[in-house]
């Protein structure tokens, strides 16, 4: 299932939002000068900036230490890697922006991604693979979004077969039906810690993560809009 949007107005204009998109973009593009001139560039960034696990849990810190809980975030695998985040980040991030005022979806952002990276490290601790992305943090949003409008409807590219169809899917059926998914995904992960892939565990620490933290920061209540 593919979002496309949602039925679920602001009254806020999303700065932060745009801002979080605007520097993943710019990061990723960085990215790929360096693949482009050298992919040895690229690789040594990753290796620097990403999360690698075993560099932390181990006492042997790459450059930027701690901070790669943080950089790591704003690097990104590939094109479709970065669309899929920032589409998932513009749909769900500017509802739950709303929720709680500029500052505190800052603060609230970061701390879902960081949570996420240690749900990672917890059930990959010895692993050498660099782990990039601003999935963990999006799926923090998902949780929020999922507590803050249950009810919201979300526009989706549903396949059926060799069609496409677009439903009007409500947001508990689709952020489920999403958090189960990784829940499924992460049990079929090898055993190998240096085996890489996705790492679902990181989604799924994000959602609890955004799912209760949201109590703390939302700054108001708002009823949803729906059809």
């Amino acid at each position: 299932m593919i979002p496309l949007g949602d039925e679920n107005p602001t009254v806020l204009w999303p700065i932060v939002t745009f801002t979080l998109i605007a520097a993943n973009v710019a990061a990723f593009l960085y990215q790929f000068s360096l693949l482009m001139a050298d992919p040895r560039l690229e690789q040594a960034l990753i290796y620097h900036l990403g999360l690698v696990p075993a560099a932390l849990t181990h006492g042997v810190f790459p450059v930027g230490g701690y901070a790669t809980l943080v950089s790591s975030m704003f690097l990104h695998g590939g094109w479709m890697h970065l669309i899929g985040n920032m589409l998932y980040l513009w749909i769900f991030g500017n509802n739950v922006e709303d929720s709680m005022g500029h500052l505190r979806f800052v603060v609230f952002y970061l701390l879902a991604g960081i949570l996420a990276a240690c749900a990672h490290i917890a059930m990959q601790p010895s692993s050498t693979v660099p782990t990039i992305g601003a999935s963990g943090a999006v799926s923090g949003i998902l949780g929020a979004y999922l507590i803050l409008h249950p009810r919201a409807r979300i526009k989706t590219l549903l396949p059926l077969g060799i069609f496409l169809t677009m439903v009007h899917l409500p947001a508990w059926f689709f952020l489920i039906f999403w958090i189960g998914w990784q829940i499924f995904s992460q049990a079929l992960v090898p055993v190998d810690p240096n085996a890489g892939g996705v790492a679902y565990a990181a989604h799924i620490g994000g959602f609890i993560a955004g799912a209760l933290l949201i109590a703390f920061f939302r700054k108001y209540r708002r009823r949803g809009y729906w059809r």
